[in-house]
C-alpha cells in the first residue's frame, strides 16, 4: 500500500514494531505513533518520526496530534490490556462515546473510535496488508504432527472457539477428550490458557484453539501469538495450539522454533 505518512495506535508487544518496520519497507516516509503509557513498548521510539504516550481515554488528545502532523490514515495494532477497560481516566469525548454504548466490546469499543476518527478526517485502515508475510496460511505447521485423538480435540475445539467469537466474548477455547476446559473471556487469551491447563490435569495434554469472529474487523483487532503465548502454553502443559488459517500473525517465530525444540507442543494452522 503506497502511502506518505501513516499513523499507528500501538499497544503492547511486538506487533507495533513489525508494523514500523514493514511500512517503511514499503516506502512509507513518515510514522508518527500514539503509545499508552504502561502498555507500549519504549523501542518502537526508535522506528517512527514522532512518538506520543497517552493514558488510555485520552481519545481528543490522540486525535489532535494526528490532526497536527497531517496523518489521514492510521492503524490500530498492539494489545490493550483489558483491565485497563475499567480503569480509564476518560475524556470528555471518550466519556461520551463510552456513555452510547450499550454494550462494550472490541467491536463496539474499537468501533466507535474508528468513527470518532473518521469524523475528524481520519481513516483508520487494516495493517493486515503489511503484514501477510507473518500470517501462515493453513496447513503451517510447528512442531510434531497431531496424533488422531488431538486432530478430533482440535476439530472440536476451533467449533467452541469460532461460537465463543460469534458471540463477541473471546476468541480462544481450551478442551482434553472432548471437554470444553476454559473459554477466554475478558481477562485475555493467556489466562483462559493457564486456567484451561490447570484443569486438564498433572498430565496435561490439552488442546488450544484460537480464530476470530465471522464478521471479524482486522483494523483494530488481529489476533496475535508470539513467545509470550508459547511459553503460556508450555508451562501450562497445553500440547496443541491451533489457530486459524491466513487470519492469525505469528510474531518472533524463529523464537518459536527453539523454544519448542525438544517439547511436546505443536502449533498448526487450519
Amino acid at each position: 500500500m503506497a502511502l506518505d505518512a501513516l499513523g499507528i495506535i500501538a499497544g503492547s508487544r511486538s506487533l507495533p514494531q513489525e508494523i514500523a518496520r514493514a511500512a517503511r519497507a514499503a516506502g512509507v516516509r513518515r510514522l508518527a505513533a500514539v503509545g499508552f503509557e504502561g502498555e507500549t513498548e519504549p523501542a518502537l521510539g526508535t522506528l517512527v518520526d514522532e512518538i506520543a504516550y497517552l493514558r488510555v481515554g485520552q481519545l481528543s488528545k490522540m486525535i489532535r496530534f494526528f490532526q497536527q502532523r497531517g496523518i489521514a490514515r492510521c492503524v490500530m495494532v498492539g494489545q490493550i490490556a483489558p483491565k485497563n477497560l475499567f480503569r480509564l481516566r476518560p475524556d470528555w469525548r471518550a466519556a461520551a462515546l463510552l456513555l452510547r454504548l450499550k454494550e462494550k466490546n472490541a467491536r463496539t469499543l474499537f468501533g466507535g473510535i474508528a468513527n470518532e476518527l473518521q469524523k475528524e478526517g481520519i481513516e483508520l485502515i487494516e495493517a493486515t496488508p503489511w503484514l501477510r508475510p507473518l500470517m501462515p496460511a493453513e496447513g503451517f505447521l510447528l512442531g510434531a504432527p497431531l496424533s488422531p485423538a488431538q486432530k478430533e480435540d482440535l476439530s472440536f475445539g476451533m467449533r467452541v472457539a469460532k461460537e465463543i467469537a460469534r458471540l463477541e466474548i473471546g476468541q480462544s477455547a481450551v478442551v482434553k477428550q472432548g471437554t470444553v476446559l476454559a473459554v477466554e473471556g475478558f481477562e485475555g487469551t493467556d489466562a483462559c490458557l493457564r486456567r484451561g491447563g490447570e484443569l486438564a490435569g498433572p498430565n496435561g495434554g490439552a488442546t488450544a484453539a484460537k480464530t476470530t469472529h465471522e464478521n471479524h474487523d482486522m483494523r483494530f483487532d488481529i489476533p496475535c501469538v508470539g513467545e509470550t503465548t508459547v511459553q503460556t502454553c508450555l508451562e501450562s502443559g497445553i500440547a496443541t495450539l491451533g489457530l486459524e488459517g491466513g487470519r492469525v500473525i505469528v510474531l518472533e517465530r524463529e523464537r518459536i522454533q527453539s523454544q519448542i525444540a525438544g517439547q511436546k507442543f505443536s502449533m498448526i494452522f487450519v
